[in-house]
């Protein structure tokens, strides 16, 4: 059975991942996210479930150096040291047309124009979730039919505006995305998730 490509988030109530091009650049994120410790060993448990991770250079730029060094920073607490831990361990893909070179045991892709094509592949010859950060590449496996599942953390806010899960089709219009619910909980922080198949 080949892997599954999770497309895995933290987005407002009315669908935007972030207010403003760079945000996410802090520890705590932007002022509308509830991430907490409970919370936050939830994001451990499921990073450390995926066998494998799919990154644009945004979001890698994001995670690195950051986690690697978190490994060793005596004054975060332990859940972030953990986090530090499982992300810099597990294996990489970044897809990037420029970056040659990443740490960390990290594969790129992309260099040659065929990104999808090579996610493809991986896909089918991976087993288990491949957790996928960032919309730019979850757009481009949507639109190719090799996403699998959403995994949304939804935070009590409403945005009004920004980037949005999932960036507007490059050409024509993109039929409505049906799924069906595998999974929800909620935290005492009053952030929800949602875990959907994507239905073909």
């Amino acid at each position: 059975m080949p892997a599954r490509f999770v497309y895995w988030i933290n987005v407002s109530v009315d669908g935007f991942v972030e207010a403003r091009p760079g945000e996410h650049s802090g520890l705590d994120g932007p002022d509308w996210m509830r991430i907490d410790e409970p919370l936050h060993r939830e994001f451990n448990a499921r990073a450390a479930a995926m066998t494998l991770s799919v990154e644009g250079r945004v979001v890698r730029d994001m995670m690195d150096p950051f986690w690697p060094d978190a490994r060793t920073d005596e004054s975060m607490p332990a859940y972030l040291r953990e986090y530090g831990e499982i992300w810099t361990a597990q294996p990489k893909i970044l897809v990037s047309r420029t970056r040659t070179t990443a740490d960390h045991g990290t594969r790129i892709i992309g260099g040659d124009g065929d990104a999808i094509g090579a996610l493809a592949r991986i896909r089918a010859e991976s087993e288990g979730d491949i957790g996928v950060g960032g919309p730019n590449v979850a757009t481009q496996l949507l639109d190719a039919g090799l996403l699998d599942e959403l995994l949304l953390f939804t935070h009590p806010a409403v945005l009004g505006g920004g980037r949005p899960l999932f960036d507007p089709p490059t050409s024509g219009t993109r039929p409505p995305l049906l799924l069906d619910l595998l999974e929800q909980q909620r935290w005492d922080n009053g952030v929800t998730l949602h875990r959907y198949q994507v239905l073909r």
